[in-house]
């Protein structure tokens, strides 16, 4: 296939997987994506682990990985700060609404972790550090969420060799991310799982691809994300523009997958309607399955969510509590049941190996090609 993403990547077909599963990863090279091994929740020695682990299984075959550094967080990015001094700042009137909210489902909230020395979550120093062990392992990709990437990580990345990319929300964010040195630019619609803005994937694809060719950054590549389920929308995708695709809820939905059983019959049941934008997870609005935890967040006894990083001190041990209590049949934790995920959730109707969902994709890519150049004549 003629894209740029192919040949900057070393792949054949530019669907790129990004995921929190080393399984998915290594699965969607392997069948001729490019997975994206998302290491938001790992520390510097689980992700030594998982990188080896992905150069053990991937055949060979090119893979990325995808770091968050917020631009914009509340502690500002200084260094030293821990898990257990900002435990410390969360007001007592939070931790008595999710006791209150655990209760009423079933859920029993864990311990307070033995790690309170760790790092607070999203430091943007331990993000760094991680990118240093990546470059000890054959990565052909590193990419940034909520912001623009600071400047150690495009120095690495053109140190290494190694393209970097930036997710997006909106046109003016992609020029800032271009005038930084991004090599990259994913265009991430509102219909987007996770961390997302309010633009829609179909105008945000060519908003975004004009106001770069304009700027005279034509040349630098555009993802498309958001939404994005089947190969025809891959098509669709390219035909405004895109040199490929980004994609991460579909392969939710996979075997391989982080996510329990309980979420993935949750997915295949739900329709488009059935996600939220909410800061209830993490203090940023990002999109996920509506369930009684979104719903208390958004509702009017909520406290309000903290900012980040705050709120994940508070929502992450208790939403993988209600999955343990979930997988033990209890039905009111169920209700509770909830992750990351975007409105293509709708479109998911059965659970898939990653390697075949690479296949359909291919399929489905041609297929809708074929319907469109049936339609010249």
């Amino acid at each position: 296939m003629r894209s740029p993403i192919c040949d900057m990547l070393g792949i054949d077909f530019p669907l790129l997987a990004f995921s929190h599963c080393r399984d998915v990863v290594a699965a969607v090279s392997r069948a001729g994506g490019f997975g994206v091994l998302g290491a938001t929740a790992h520390t510097l020695e689980s992700l030594e682990a998982e990188l080896a682990w992905i150069d053990a299984h991937v055949d060979g075959k090119p893979y990325g990985l995808d770091v968050l550094i917020p631009e914009n967080l509340v502690t500002g990015g200084a260094k030293g700060i821990t898990r257990a001094s900002l435990a410390a700042q969360v007001p007592d009137g939070h931790r008595a609404f999710v006791r209150d909210l655990a209760a009423r489902h079933h859920v029993t909230l864990p311990e307070e972790r033995e790690d309170r020395d760790a790092p607070a979550p999203f430091d943007p120093n331990v993000a760094l550090d991680m990118l240093e062990i990546a470059f000890r392992h054959p990565i052909r990709l590193i990419a940034n969420a909520l912001g623009v990437p600071p400047k150690a990580m495009i120095e690495m990345g053109r140190a290494h060799h190694v393209p970097v990319a930036a997710l997006v929300g909106a046109k003016e964010h992609a020029l800032r991310q271009v005038e930084a040195g991004v090599d990259i630019v994913v265009a991430q619609g509102g219909e987007a799982g996770g961390h997302c803005g309010e633009v829609s994937t179909m105008v945000l694809i060519p908003e975004v691809v004009r106001a770069l060719d304009r700027a005279g950054h034509g040349h630098v590549p555009v993802l498309a994300a958001g939404g994005i389920m089947t190969g025809a929308q891959m098509a669709a995708a390219m035909a405004m523009g895109a040199a490929g695709a980004w994609t991460g809820s579909v392969w939710l939905a996979t075997p391989e997958s982080e996510c329990s059983d309980v979420f993935r019959d949750k997915m295949v049941a739900a329709t488009s309607r059935d996600t939220v934008r909410s800061k209830g997870r993490t203090g940023k609005p990002s999109r996920q399955l509506r369930s009684a935890w979104t719903d208390a967040w958004e509702g009017p006894e909520s406290p309000g969510a903290l900012p980040m990083p705050f709120q994940s001190l508070i929502s992450e041990p208790a939403i993988r509590a209600a999955d343990r209590a979930a997988e033990k049949g209890d039905a009111a934790a169920r209700e509770m049941v909830t992750y990351f995920v975007g409105q293509g959730v709708g479109l998911v109707d059965q659970v898939r190996g990653a390697g075949q969902v690479v296949q359909d994709f291919k399929l489905e890519f041609a297929e809708a090609m074929e319907r469109v150049m049936g339609l010249v004549e």
